[in-house]
């Protein structure tokens, strides 16, 4: 993310400066037409599609009460509510960057290197802690992690809790918002293809695994890298206030490796073992059912290709790291004689006298004076 120049000037009304500037206040007054339109009968049909979550389905459950329960599937008009919550994540990232990051930026006087990347950690730091959070959560509250089994058993899973579903949606709704901050942010040139590839990555996995109903496998799999990459950027802010404190680097470097195995465990697990096997085989998009040899190499090719990139990227870094180390202490070697050997010289010429008796040239010059 660039930085962002505040200048006194009031740029004209609707420039690329002035939309840059006010870009928060301009998506918070769309979200309050939404909210607004809720209030009138007239719009109120329309806001709802973008506010709250689509495809309610409830199911009765016969125990000694019977009760209702409500469901979620997916559909097109999902696109309205991701959306709106691309307009609330767009408004959540200007209060971080205003109220928290800026503030932590102004005492600690980074360079403009490292203010980029100070930002890019903050905003993804508290965006990975919530939604490793609240996906854990939900893992806990569904029994997934406890019945590994469920997360293939019964597919399709075309119906989701509120919580399962509106977590997908806001994960949509917040990658989709990181495209257009490229351009709030006045992302450098040469930094945005490499933020498109991840940010693509995101959002076809997440889209991918969201229309297939492999939400559970999804979920777990999420809740899984966001941890290690909570743990990566928080590494990295610890480093820009000290340097000398990397440890958390060393112990991200060790989980990144174990969460890339247990990503292809449980991927390889539930699609190529647990849906091979299940008794609802075939192609039916009206059921939700994409459980078809062709579709599993494809999700399981994706997924391989994915962390086979992320290896790829992550040994290059250390590779970097070590290089970088090495250098510093080379040069550190080659400081250490000279210093030694100056202070040598020093302690030789006392009283403008060398060492092996002859004077030395500032001696001279005071005795031809």
């Amino acid at each position: 993310m660039g930085v962002r120049k505040k200048t006194t000037k009031n740029p004209p009304v609707l420039s690329h400066e002035f939309v840059i500037q006010n870009h928060a206040d301009i998506v918070s007054c769309v979200a309050m037409v939404f909210l607004l339109g809720l209030m009138f009968e007239v719009t109120s049909k329309v806001a709802v599609l973008f506010i709250t979550v689509q495809y309610n389905v409830t199911i009765s459950t016969n125990g000694l009460e019977e009760t209702a329960v409500n469901h979620f599937h997916h559909g097109i008009k999902d696109l309205a509510t991701v959306f709106f919550y691309m307009l609330v994540a767009i408004i959540m990232h200007a209060i971080i960057q205003e109220y928290v990051l800026d503030k932590i930026n102004r005492k600690m006087h980074f360079s403009k290197t490292k203010h980029s990347k100070f930002n890019e950690s903050g905003q993804l730091s508290a965006f990975y802690l919530f939604s490793f959070g609240w996906g854990t959560s939900i893992l806990l509250s569904e029994n997934f992690l406890s019945n590994p089994v469920s997360l293939w058993e019964g597919y399709p899973h075309t119906l989701m809790p509120f919580q399962m579903k509106f977590y997908f949606i806001c994960q949509l709704g917040y990658w989709l918002h990181a495209l257009p901050e490229l351009y709030f942010q006045k992302t450098k040139k040469e930094d945005i293809p490499r933020q498109l590839v991840y940010i693509s990555l995101y959002l076809v996995h997440i889209a991918g695994a969201y229309i297939l109903n492999l939400n559970r496998l999804a979920l777990v799999l999420l809740v899984l890298h966001y941890f290690v990459e909570l743990l990566f950027h928080v590494s990295r802010l610890v480093y820009f206030s000290n340097e000398n404190r990397q440890t958390g680097f060393t112990i991200w470097a060790v989980l990144f490796v174990l969460g890339r195995l247990l990503t292809l465990s449980l991927s390889v697990l539930t699609v190529g073992f647990g849906l091979a096997t299940a008794e609802q085989q075939g192609l039916d998009m009206a059921a939700g059912n994409f459980n078809v040899l062709f579709v599993r190499i494809t999700v399981l090719a994706a997924i391989c290709i994915t962390q086979a990139f992320m290896m790829w990227k992550f040994i290059n870094f250390q590779l970097r790291r070590w290089r970088e180390h090495a250098q510093a202490q080379t040069l550190k070697k080659k400081q250490a004689p000279s210093k030694s050997k100056s202070k040598k010289d020093k302690a030789n010429g006392v009283n403008g006298v060398s060492s092996n008796g002859a004077d030395s040239p500032r001696a001279r010059k005071e005795k031809s004076s």
